[in-house]
């Protein structure tokens, strides 16, 4: 069965929102993940090094509320009111594929299916209608 989780983009401000979140859910942090801890933001600013590359707080038995700062110095540009993307997890790698395809499908490919350092199987697209989707098989994440 497939997952489905918002993915938040924000200008340099994860890590408030998140804190604030927090407080507002309860829970505690599942990943939290900051540019300088992924080896690939070396070029990047000690300021922005420091902001978040992925945050998650589980909301509830199946919810993830997810997030990262949208850094323009990695070419990433914010616009609210466009700053989220629909995660799906899938799986396996055939329904992540499969999925992809489907959506993509008239829409724009903008990072193909691949296998990230983090070990997940990943990619992101703009379906036909605008509508940003992350999708992410992890095979060390229990279904």
């Amino acid at each position: 069965m497939v997952k489905l989780n918002p993915y938040l983009n924000f200008n340099g401000t994860a890590e408030a929102a998140f804190n604030f979140y927090k407080s507002v859910f309860g829970g505690e942090f599942a990943n939290l993940i900051r540019f300088k801890d992924t080896g690939q933001g070396t070029h990047l600013s000690a300021e922005d090094q420091e902001k978040i590359m992925h945050i998650a707080l589980p909301i509830g038995p199946n919810n993830i509320l997810m997030a990262t700062d949208a850094l323009e110095a990695m070419g990433h540009s914010f616009k609210p009111g466009t700053n989220f993307q629909l995660s799906l997890s899938p799986d396996s790698e055939a329904e992540a594929d499969r999925l992809f395809q489907a959506l993509s499908a008239g829409g724009q490919a903008t990072m193909p299916m691949h296998k990230e350092f983090w070990g997940a199987y990943f990619g992101m697209l703009t379906d036909p209608y605008g509508v940003q989707w992350m999708i992410s098989y992890d095979p060390n994440i229990p279904a």
